[in-house]
């Protein structure tokens, strides 16, 4: 479905309105913190500033490599079902410009991760249009919505860990990131060395988070459960940084002139399409539609249209089971 309805239109323009509330005109303007909140309030209640379990990558090393990818499209198999249906199931980003959100002007999804759920659901239907079924998630919902079996795919800047092998399936790897920090010009910060016992956001159950939480510059890590809280607080002065992945720090930077993304890419990121477990026939299907997506024009033309800023790139490449 083109047009959003019901909750996901809810929880979208929610996050979307305070996301580009100056942006709507143009995309270089700022955001005005007084416009989306006047009142300098103490952290939400949503808000925890304790580290989180150090559960983003298992202890011992596992092979993150795919399947084998396959077209085929059985009778009783995961993709006839879905066809069936008329529909594919979605989770996504409302909230992260460049990569998932949800344009408040026309009322669809767009971004990066977009494209590639439009990609999965062309290849399943042959028009993605009024075949997608859009449900707007947090980065913490991943998991649940997928095990819970409320969504066929999760496309979300979704990190490939080893910890999360062991509760969802992940397709072969369509975007490569790396975790850096976000702050704002006029404070002259220039890493995550310079912030030491600095409030630095992140969003909750993130790699992002673990990863501040083991950081030998001990900054004192903030979770909050969508990345637009993290820009507004940044904004309201409520944090000193956001850090995350690159590719999601340089949509904020987009969007507010006065943020800039510093320092060196403290990880690699791989991002890849969740699905959940007892679903391998899709995994292979999926891979099927990525390798045409990284071999062909789609990819290309998708980082250009999002993400060209970030620098001339590739797709990359992969190896499978």
């Amino acid at each position: 479905m083109r047009r959003v309805t019901g909750t996901a239109r809810v929880l979208g323009l929610f996050a979307a309105v305070a996301f580009f509330a100056a942006a709507c005109g143009s995309s270089r303007t700022p955001v005005d913190p007084a416009s989306i909140g006047n009142v300098q309030a103490p952290l939400p209640a949503s808000v925890n500033t304790a580290p989180p379990p150090a559960n983003g990558q298992a202890a011992t090393d596992c092979d993150t490599r795919s399947l084998a990818p396959s077209s085929a499209i059985p009778a009783g198999s995961t993709m006839a079902e879905i066809k069936q249906r008329g529909r594919l199931i979605a989770g996504v980003d409302s909230s992260t410009f460049l990569f998932g959100f949800l344009d408040p002007a026309k009322g669809d999804f767009e971004g990066f991760d977009i494209d590639i759920v439009k990609q999965i659901a062309n290849a399943l239907f042959g028009d993605w249009r009024d075949h997608v079924q859009w449900k707007a998630i947090p980065s913490s919902s991943r998991e649940d919505m997928l095990t819970s079996g409320q969504v066929d795919i999760v496309v979300r800047t979704y990190s490939i860990t080893c910890d999360r092998l062991q509760k969802v399936n992940f397709s072969s790897t369509y975007y490569v990131a790396g975790q850096r920090v976000l702050v704002q010009k006029s404070k002259g910060f220039r890493g995550l060395a310079d912030l030491r016992d600095k409030k630095v956001c992140s969003a909750q159950d993130s790699t992002s988070l673990t990863n501040l939480a083991k950081a030998p510059e001990r900054p004192i890590p903030v979770s909050v459960r969508n990345w637009a809280d993290c820009l507004v607080m940044l904004q309201q002065g409520q944090v000193d940084a956001v850090s995350t992945d690159d590719t999601i720090l340089a949509g904020m930077a987009r969007q507010d002139p006065n943020l800039e993304v510093v320092g060196p890419r403290l990880t690699e990121e791989d991002y890849g399409v969740g699905i959940p477990k007892g679903h391998e026939d899709m995994v292979r299907y999926v891979n099927y539609v990525l390798d045409n997506v990284r071999n062909g024009n789609a990819w290309r033309q998708s980082y250009s249209a999002w993400l060209s800023e970030l620098g001339s790139a590739s797709p990359p490449s992969v190896t499978y089971r």
